[in-house]
């Protein structure tokens, strides 16, 4: 088991390597010079030139690659933001906190919230619980992010004064941005563990166990829904990326400093350097994600932990009896 996660755990860094890469290219085949937008319409041919050597834009681009490159991962430096003239690693190690905050909360929070009501829905199948679950799922997955987050602070900040409705000056500040995300967020994963659970009992071996006279409530925690984790698992997994990405709508709504917000700075105002800082964590985190989801189908089903532990065996050789004559 070791093995498989030493080797998942160096596809991770791969895969951020090649994030890098790309993400390097990409910003340096963008149309248009940084370095005018930064110093305006009034700078000469000269100040230009100077400037893109002071930002590192002269030279080939697979020297400025690499230097780029040895500077990130063994180095640890993320460079200075050409805009606001600040080392990038000090703001992404300072504003990351609040949106792991704001992002993990709503995720873990639509999990504890989705998951039951998605096994309830399916276990009353056809009844009112059922209908209930899936009509107010589809009316929360239907209303508009930014609708509901503006009328939450016209009713708890204008109207009530319960609730702050910006910045981060204490704990009253995240309420809001993880409530507006979790009314929308459980819904998938309530109707993903609803449908899971309807395929998982039709299965032959639930009958069984039925039939043995094993107590529901055994069925539902032992047989059904060890199975029907795993499509609600993947669905989890690749919801982290997209909640690390979407914090940029709530930290702008409620004027939170993170991540989000310093990447959208730095697009607008072209400062490369951040966006790719940015764009490398967040591949990180897609990454790290990913395989904490691989090793919990492994923690879920003992088939498929037992299925890592064999490939990790494959390679070895068998050790020999030596018997004395």
């Amino acid at each position: 088991m070791w093995r498989y996660v030493i080797k998942r755990l160096f596809t991770t860094i791969v895969v951020i390597l090649v994030a890098a890469i790309l993400i390097f290219t990409i910003m340096n085949v963008v149309p248009g010079d940084p370095a005018a937008a930064l110093l305006g319409s009034d700078a000469t041919y000269e100040e230009i030139l100077a400037k893109r050597e002071l930002m590192g834009l002269s030279g080939p681009f697979l020297v400025r690659l690499a230097r780029y490159l040895y500077n990130f991962f063994i180095k640890w430096d993320f460079g200075n933001s050409w805009f606001y003239e600040t080392p990038i690693m000090n703001e992404v190690f300072t504003r990351i906190p609040r949106t792991i905050v704001i992002s993990f909360s709503h995720l873990v929070m639509s999990v504890c919230v989705g998951l039951p009501v998605g096994i309830l829905a399916a276990m009353k199948r056809g009844k009112w619980q059922d209908r209930g679950v899936l009509s107010l799922a589809m009316l929360f997955q239907s209303i508009p992010g930014f609708w509901l987050a503006m009328e939450m602070i016209v009713l708890f900040s204008v109207n009530l004064g319960w609730l702050p409705a910006s910045g981060i000056g204490s704990w009253k500040n995240y309420v809001m941005p993880i409530l507006a995300g979790v009314l929308g967020g459980w819904c998938g994963t309530a109707r993903q563990a609803r449908q899971s659970m309807l395929e998982v009992m039709r299965d032959d071996y639930i009958t069984t166990a039925r039939a043995k006279g094993v107590a529901e409530n055994k069925v539902i925690t032992h047989h059904m829904l060890p199975n029907a984790l795993m499509p609600v698992i993947t669905s989890i997994g690749g919801q982290v990326g997209t909640l690390v990405a979407g914090s940029l709508f709530m930290e702008r709504t409620f004027s939170i400093p993170g991540v989000g917000i310093y990447m959208l700075n730095g697009i607008n105002n072209r400062d490369y350097p951040v966006v790719e800082a940015v764009t490398i964590f967040m591949a990180g985190i897609n990454a790290l994600a990913m395989l904490l989801t691989d090793l919990a189908y492994g923690f879920v089903d003992p088939r498929i932990k037992a299925q890592y532990i064999s490939s990790t065996n494959k390679g070895r050789r068998p050790k020999k009896n030596h018997v004395e004559e």
